[in-house]
């Protein structure tokens, strides 16, 4: 009767906390007669009791879960509400809390910056793009968790190459892969039939293919990407260096590769494809969206973009009508994919680092991975994925897109990253708008990256 009484007017905790009290109550009661009437046996007994309850099954009965709290855009945070609950199922005791930010990745890093920076940080894990990694663990923001990991007996080969090394800094894991990205060329299958090319595989190729197909009629422009100034430009300009055998960065030495001849020639390829009439003047405003639908209304051949295109483009007027391959590249260089994706790092400053830990294990998980890619149609991390019977079906070129994200090209792992960025998509701009020619503009990065990095600490 009493349980049923206070389960009507009190949640959970408080009805043991009701519950206990009589107990105690009935017990103090007997105490105070056992030490008139019993042994002292007895009343020492009784007593161990009381404690008992009190300091152990009390407690225990009536422990609040711990709360973790993580940062995450509001659009994804919706979208990782089924694993929040399936967790909450499985950990009980833990509370993850997805409190939601803006849809702007650059607007979500500047509010962790100022939640680390103000001092102690309301956020308990970090959720990151692959490119804060440096800048975060170089400022002693995340803890490592190299130590866990081998604690939990997780084998990171069997994760993405690239997701695995963009999560380190100096030698140690800061972020655990949850979802994966990488830039690749999409192409329309039927036009190349149509006037019986193979697909291009170098610079070369790509520019004489699209003039063909725009020489046919069949389509308003051979190649569009990223040339807005923003950081997807930076990501569409690694895989071009390294198509040509260039390189921005060396996070080793801190060299600087902008200036040199392979390089320049990678920015005069892009020029190029203004000037020549293969690429729109306006790829100049573009962002991947209006790349994206560029595409799919079928004005333009080839594409440069990630892999949430190709489902969308299958829902389009254009569905069975592309394909997808490695960016071209020349012969010196080698077909790179920007490595992209996100993961789970532990804040310094967290009250809960082992609750922090079971949630990112969590969201490392194949199972976790796959649920969260069936819904989504994002990339997991995990490798063994790619060749699931279920995600295959569901998206057939997860196999090919394998093979093109294996090719990736990290954005340079410095801590000074988001300031380099800056500096090399103005001088973009500049060369693209053709206010400089490709070689100043690239001695001008090449010497304000220089004077950016001159004063950092050199790997170890």
């Amino acid at each position: 009767m009493i349980p049923t009484i206070f389960a009507k007017s009190l949640g959970t905790s408080e009805l043991w906390v009701g519950m206990f009290g009589l107990l105690l109550h009935f017990l103090t009661s007997f105490l105070r007669d056992s030490w008139r009437s019993t042994s002292r046996r007895l009343f020492v007994a009784v007593v161990g009791a009381i404690a008992l309850l009190q300091w152990v099954i009390f407690p225990a009965f009536t422990q609040q879960p711990v709360t973790v709290k993580v940062l995450v855009q509001a659009l994804e945070g919706a979208q990782l509400a089924p694993l929040v609950e399936r967790f909450h199922r499985e950990n009980p005791d833990i509370e993850l809390d997805i409190v939601e930010a803006p849809n702007d990745t650059n607007n979500v890093e500047d509010l962790y910056t100022s939640a680390f920076l103000l001092g102690q940080s309301p956020y308990d894990l970090v959720y990151m793009d692959i490119v804060w990694v440096p800048k975060f663990a170089a400022a002693g923001w995340l803890l490592p968790l190299d130590d866990r990991i081998e604690r939990a007996g997780i084998d990171l080969g069997k994760f993405l190459q690239g997701d695995v090394n963009g999560g380190r800094y100096r030698g140690e894991l800061y972020r655990m892969p949850f979802r994966s990205d990488g830039g690749m060329l999409y192409y329309r299958t039927d036009w190349l039939q149509a006037v019986g090319r193979q697909p291009p595989a170098t610079f070369d190729e790509l520019v004489d293919v699209s003039q063909e197909l725009q020489a046919q009629g069949l389509t308003d422009w051979g190649y569009v990407w990223q040339g807005k100034q923003y950081e997807g430009l930076s990501a569409m300009f690694v895989e071009v260096l390294a198509g040509y055998g260039a390189y921005w960065v060396d996070p080793d030495t801190l060299d600087v590769g902008l200036d040199r001849s392979e390089a320049i020639a990678a920015v005069e390829f892009l020029v190029s494809t203004i000037t020549s009439g293969v690429s729109p003047p306006g790829v100049t405003t573009y962002s991947e969206e209006p790349v994206r639908r560029l595409f799919e209304n079928g004005r333009t051949a080839f594409m440069r973009n990630w892999p949430y295109a190709y489902s969308l483009g299958q829902q389009s007027a254009i569905a069975g009508q592309f394909a997808i391959q490695p960016m071209v590249r020349s012969s010196q260089g080698r077909s790179g994919a920007c490595q992209g994706g996100w993961g789970l790092g532990i804040a310094k400053t967290t009250a809960h680092p082992d609750a922090a830990w079971r949630v990112a294990e969590y969201f490392a998980r194949a199972e976790t991975q796959k649920q969260y890619s069936l819904e989504t149609g994002y990339v997991p991390s995990r490798r063994e994925l790619f060749a699931d019977p279920e995600l295959v079906a569901e998206f057939s070129y997860l196999p090919d897109l394998l093979n093109v994200i294996e090719n990736s090209v990290l954005r340079p792992p410095i801590a000074q990253y988001s300031q380099a960025s800056d500096i090399l998509q103005r001088y973009l701009s500049a060369a693209f708008s053709r206010t400089m020619t490709p070689d100043a503009a690239m001695e001008a990065a090449a010497r304000e990256t220089r004077a950016l990095l001159r004063s950092a600490p050199r790997a170890s």
